[in-house]
């Protein structure tokens, strides 16, 4: 009977083991933020079928939104997907977790002229994902006379016909640019500079939109846009009529990256995801549902040649390209400035 009784206890101990065992064993998850409609399903769908962890996907619109809860206590992030200014602001700010290189070796597929750039000089906190500029589309069918920069747009004759990205540092940079002066130099006096200008440039303005832009011109709202390049670089495609000019004053090239914040709880994870999406084809996927200019050398090799050859994608040439800096406390002041000259009537 001792010999049974032993048998039926260890049997029960082996059989309440296992549950908890499996219990105790942690699902692999990745918690990503990023910009919404910016990352295919496709390619998480991949990543969770090769590596097995589950990306739960959180979005916003804006980097100030991202910002804003990131620094409110966002530490559930595993990563997030700023652009260039932001990035140099989180390291500044000390909210980014150095990058483990060795567990990225995908770095290697970067075109190196994306990488250690001003925002990060060191590349020690993020990896780009797509790279791109704000130009401006004209729909030729429409719009007959030259139109080679900011100053052609708001020239008075397209009044009421224009779409531009609802972005206050952007607007103000192009008037900036009209009188030589960097987008990054926002200085009160600048700003008073800027102000007369945008007087007159906003109430030109039919629609502001920064998530889908190339809308109302593929409607026929509007004849011309200042737009992100990979919304100018879709309606190329859909249609020759809508030609991309970057405008000869000066433009913004932003690079969006991928990046850590401190104490994320799945760092490894995280780092799978960014060696992941560096493959080259994993990358052509994302270039194939957002046409910007892919970062990643291997992964433009593979690209169809109308993709290679779109100019709004891969701009035949860049007169005056310059990437945004943390400006600080000037962003309030910035938007102040355009929310009040929307406003007059």
């Amino acid at each position: 009977m001792k010999i049974i009784r032993l048998i039926l206890a260890l049997t029960l101990l082996a059989a309440t083991a296992v549950p908890s065992y499996g219990q105790a064993k942690k699902k692999q998850v990745l918690n990503l933020f990023c910009w919404s409609e910016y990352v295919p399903q496709e390619v998480i769908d991949g990543f969770t079928k090769e590596t097995g962890i589950k990306v739960n996907t959180e979005n916003y619109a804006s980097n100030e939104e991202m910002l804003s809860k990131l620094l409110a206590g966002g530490s559930k992030y595993d990563l997030i997907q700023p652009s260039e200014y932001t990035i140099e602001a989180l390291i500044k700010k000390e909210k980014l977790d150095a990058l483990t290189l060795e567990n990225i070796p995908n770095l290697k597929n970067l075109d190196p002229k994306f990488t250690k750039m001003p925002h990060d000089p060191e590349g020690k906190y993020s990896v780009p994902w797509m790279a791109g500029t704000v130009g401006i589309v004209v729909n030729t069918a429409k719009v007959k006379t030259p139109i080679t920069g900011y100053k052609d747009v708001f020239a008075g004759t397209h009044k009421r016909r224009i779409v531009v990205l609802n972005d206050s540092r952007e607007i103000v940079s192009w008037a900036l640019a009209t009188l030589g002066i960097s987008a990054n130099d926002m200085t009160p006096e600048n700003l008073e500079k800027a102000k007369p200008i945008l007087a007159t440039w906003l109430p030109q303005v039919k629609v502001y939109d920064s998530d889908s832009p190339k809308t109302a011109l593929l409607n026929g709202d509007v004849d011309l846009g200042i737009v992100w390049s990979g919304e100018a670089a879709i309606l190329w495609k859909k249609n020759k009529k809508f030609s991309y000019v970057l405008p000869a004053e000066g433009a913004h090239q932003f690079i969006d990256s991928l990046a850590i914040p401190k104490g994320a709880p799945n760092k490894g994870n995280a780092e799978k995801f960014i060696n992941y999406i560096l493959k080259p084809e994993v990358s052509v996927l994302i270039s194939g549902e957002f046409p910007y200019t892919n970062p990643n050398a291997e992964a433009v090799k593979l690209l169809k040649p109308e993709q290679r050859d779109n100019p709004a994608s891969y701009p035949p040439s860049a007169p005056k390209l310059e990437t945004f800096k943390d400006i600080g406390a000037a962003a309030k002041d910035i938007d102040k400035l355009v929310t009040a000259i929307k406003g007059r009537k």
